[in-house]
C-alpha cells in the first residue's frame, strides 16, 4: 500500500511540472518583465559586474602596500670549511621570522587606495549606464514588436473589409448595378494588402527574434503594455539638469580622479622611501647564535634616475588632463542628448495627437462613403480610396504611438533614469 501511494505521489508531481511551465509561458510579457529578463541574460552587464570585482582586487593590492608584511625564512648554507671555528662551519642553518613595515614612500600607497576606490565607483557607474542603455534596446524591441503585431491586425481588418467589399460588388454585378472593373479594382487593392501582410509578418518575426535574443525567452507569446497612455513632459531644463549627473558622466569624473591619483603615485618617485625591517631568529649557529633579533631602518633617497621619474610624471600629468577633457566632453554631450531627446519626444507627441484626429476623421469618412455607395451617391473608386486612406491613417497612428513610447524611454535613458 505504501509503495502504491509513493508511486501515485511521484506521478502526480511529475504531471504537475509541465502544467506549471505552461502557465509560465502563457503569462503576457510586459516591458518590465522583458527588462528584468534582459538584465539576467545580458553578457554586457555580466562583464561590468566582473570589472567591479577586478577593481576590488586592485583595492586589496593597493591596501597591502601600506600594511606590514610577515614571512618565515628557512635557510640552509653549506660551505667548504674545517668546522674548527664559528667562521669555518660546514653547515650554517638559519630560521627566522621577517617583519617589514613601510614608513614613508611619498604617500603613493594612500593615493593608490584612493584611486582604486574611485575606479570602483567608476565601474559601478558604468554598469548603471549599461543597464540604462539595455533598457533602450529592450524598449525599442518591445514596442517594435507591438507595432508590427498591431500593423498585422490593421491589415487583416482591411483585408476582411476588402473581402466583404468584393462579395458585395459581385452581388451587385450579378444584379447589373456594378461593373466588372469595380470588382477588379477591389481585387487589385486586396492583392496589395496581402503583399503588405507578408512584409509585416516578416518584420514581426525579425522583431520577435530580437526581443527573444535580448530576453532569452523563446518563444515570445503575447505582450502587453499596461500603461497605454502617452507620456507627459516636464520642462526641458529639468531633463538637462538630470543629464549632467547621469552615470556615464559620473564615471568619466571618477576616471579623472583615478588619473590624478596615478599622477600622485608617479610623483612619489621623487620622494625618499623609509622602511623598517625586523628579524626574529629561531635558530642560528656560529658567532651569531646568541643574537635572537635585530631591527633595520632603511632610507632610500633618489638622486638620479636617468629621467625616468620625470618622464613618468609628465606622462601621468598628460593623462590626467586628457581624463578631465573627456569628462567635460561627456557632460556636454549628455546635455546635448537630453535636449535632442526632449525635442524628438515633443514632436512625436504632437504628431501622435494629430494622427489620432486624422484616424478618427478617415474612419468617419470611410463609414460615410460606404453608406453613400449603397445609396448610389458615390462610386466604388471613392470607397476604395477612403478605405486606403483609413488603412494608411491607422498604420501611421500605430507607428507614431509606439515611436513615441520608444522616444520616451530614450529620453529617460538620456537623463540617467530607468524603470
Amino acid at each position: 500500500m505504501g509503495c502504491r501511494l509513493s508511486v501515485f505521489i511521484a506521478l502526480t508531481l511529475w504531471n504537475a511540472v509541465p502544467v506549471a511551465r505552461a502557465d509560465e509561458e502563457v503569462v503576457p510579457l510586459t516591458l518590465v518583465g522583458a527588462y528584468r529578463l534582459a538584465l539576467k541574460r545580458s553578457e554586457t552587464i555580466a562583464i561590468h559586474a566582473e570589472l567591479i570585482k577586478e577593481t576590488e582586487g586592485r583595492f586589496l593590492q593597493a591596501l597591502s602596500g601600506a600594511l606590514p608584511r610577515a614571512s618565515f625564512q628557512w635557510n640552509e648554507r653549506r660551505q667548504d670549511g674545517s668546522g674548527g671555528s664559528a667562521f669555518t662551519l660546514k653547515e650554517i642553518p638559519e630560521r627566522k621570522f621577517v617583519f617589514t613595515q613601510p614608513l614613508f614612500s611619498g604617500f603613493k600607497e594612500f593615493a593608490a587606495i584612493a584611486g582604486s576606490r574611485a575606479e570602483r565607483r567608476q565601474r559601478l557607474a558604468e554598469r548603471s549606464r549599461a543597464e540604462q542603455l539595455l533598457l533602450v534596446d529592450v524598449s525599442d524591441a518591445f514596442y517594435l514588436l507591438r507595432e508590427q503585431r498591431e500593423n498585422l491586425n490593421a491589415l487583416e481588418t482591411t483585408h476582411a473589409a476588402l473581402l466583404e467589399r468584393i462579395d458585395e460588388l459581385n452581388e451587385r454585378e450579378q444584379l447589373g448595378r456594378s461593373r466588372r472593373s469595380e470588382v477588379a479594382s477591389a481585387e487589385a487593392q486586396l492583392r496589395s494588402v496581402e503583399a503588405d501582410l507578408e512584409l509585416v509578418r516578416s518584420q514581426e518575426t525579425t522583431s520577435r527574434q530580437l526581443l527573444e535574443f535580448l530576453t532569452g525567452r523563446s518563444p515570445i507569446g503575447s505582450i502587453v503594455d499596461p500603461d497605454s497612455s502617452l507620456p507627459s513632459l516636464e520642462s526641458e531644463e529639468t531633463y538637462v539638469v538630470k543629464a549632467k549627473i547621469r552615470p556615464d558622466v559620473r564615471a568619466a569624473e571618477e576616471a579623472w580622479r583615478v588619473a590624478e591619483k596615478e599622477l600622485t603615485i608617479a610623483q612619489a618617485k621623487f620622494w625618499p622611501t623609509v622602511s623598517l625591517e625586523s628579524n626574529y631568529y629561531t635558530k642560528r649557529v656560529g658567532s651569531s647564535s646568541g643574537v635572537d633579533w635585530d631591527v633595520l631602518l632603511k632610507t632610500d633617497v633618489p638622486l638620479f634616475q636617468g629621467g625616468q621619474a620625470v618622464g613618468t610624471a609628465k606622462e601621468s600629468a598628460s593623462r590626467a588632463r586628457q581624463a578631465k577633457l573627456r569628462f567635460e566632453e561627456t557632460q556636454r554631450r549628455a546635455e546635448l542628448e537630453a535636449r535632442d531627446a526632449y525635442v524628438d519626444l515633443q514632436g512625436a507627441l504632437a504628431r501622435t495627437a494629430a494622427l489620432a484626429k486624422a484616424y478618427d476623421a478617415t474612419d468617419e469618412s470611410y463609414r460615410l462613403q460606404v453608406e453613400d455607395y449603397r445609396l448610389s451617391l458615390v462610386n466604388n473608386l471613392d470607397v476604395l480610396q477612403a478605405l486606403q486612406l483609413l488603412q494608411d491613417a491607422r498604420r501611421n497612428f500605430i507607428h507614431s504611438q509606439h515611436d513615441t513610447k520608444r522616444l520616451y524611454w530614450r529620453l529617460k535613458a538620456s537623463v540617467g533614469e530607468t524603470l
